[in-house]
């Protein structure tokens, strides 16, 4: 059984370290991490990416089991995000959809095969862009150190002011950063940052989450010069899939705040993998009534 990253036990440390309460539970046909989240007139569980089965039984006795837990800790409702799009249909019929939180559509790269073989899967230009960097005084550092998340932090600001996106606060993505399957790369020219990515391994893949570039560093192509390293070293690694983490959905708009970075990642000749996306299997439904309408209210304001 395949686990993704954010339902694994060493997400679950990221969660311990946040501060966060979670439950973990891996038998032999089911696994799942549950995140306690605080909302209005009380609490629900988050799975981000789960709960986690290859077999229809399996998620059914991951939900019979995510009930009781619910029960036993109260929860409004339970929020589920299965990879598997079929397993949708086996939700109870106490669900709600919610608006997508992980991206329910991704972008992932075969690393493996040949040289040869792997090599036809980059776009040709950003590998000529890449042999060149050090010819143009482009250097690519690594770092684990969290203070160093200041220098992704600053990127994304300005990124998410251009694009009007949220982004993470410094403290989780310095707790991020702390984590033993997290790296920082730093992408500079002549000393001077263009670019930062931040990666995360785990089993037998890397997923490309956060990134961000200078407006000196879109005409250096910069972006696609760093991930091609990424891409590189994880293949180094023995990893066998690169996951860029979302794009945009099919036919959305061109001024989805998504399409730019859909089209970059699709010069890439990967695979669009869909997942089923974010609902509510709801436990109370006065109380989640309410909640949806404070949520609205809080929105407005």
């Amino acid at each position: 059984m395949e686990i993704p990253i954010t339902q694994s036990k060493e997400w679950e440390q990221l969660q311990k370290d946040l501060g966060e309460t979670s439950f973990y539970r891996e038998e032999n046909d089911f696994c799942y991490l549950a995140i306690v989240k605080p909302a209005p007139l009380g609490r629900y569980l988050y799975l981000p990416y789960g709960p986690v089965a290859e077999t229809k039984d399996g998620f059914k006795h991951a939900l019979k089991d995510l009930e009781n837990l619910a029960k036993e800790q109260n929860a409004i409702f339970v929020r589920v995000e299965p990879l598997n799009p079929d397993f949708a249909k086996l939700l109870p019929k106490n669900i709600k959809k919610s608006h997508d939180l992980n991206p329910k559509e991704t972008w992932v790269l075969d690393l493996t095969g040949s040289d040869e073989e792997y090599k036809s899967r980059l776009p040709s230009r950003l590998l000529r862009y890449y042999r060149n960097r050090e010819k143009n005084g482009i250097t690519i550092e690594t770092s684990h150190n969290p203070d160093d998340i200041k220098y992704l932090l600053n990127l994304q600001k300005a990124l998410a002011k251009e694009k009007n996106i949220s982004t993470f606060s410094e403290n989780y993505l310095k707790t991020e950063l702390s984590q033993p399957f997290a790296t920082l790369y730093l992408l500079k020219q002549d000393g001077n940052l263009l670019a930062a990515g931040l990666v995360f391994d785990h089993g037998k893949t890397r997923y490309n989450l956060q990134g961000a570039q200078t407006d000196e560093g879109r005409k250096a192509h910069a972006t696609g010069i760093l991930t091609v390293q990424l891409i590189e070293d994880a293949r180094e690694k023995g990893l066998e899939k690169f996951d860029f983490w979302g794009i945009a959905p099919e036919g959305a708009p061109k001024d989805h705040p998504w399409a730019g970075f859909t089209n970059f990642k699709k010069t890439f000749e990967g695979t669009e993998v869909d997942h089923a996306g974010t609902y509510d299997i709801v436990l109370n439904q006065a109380k989640y009534k309410s909640y949806q309408l404070l949520r609205k209210i809080r929105r407005l304001i």
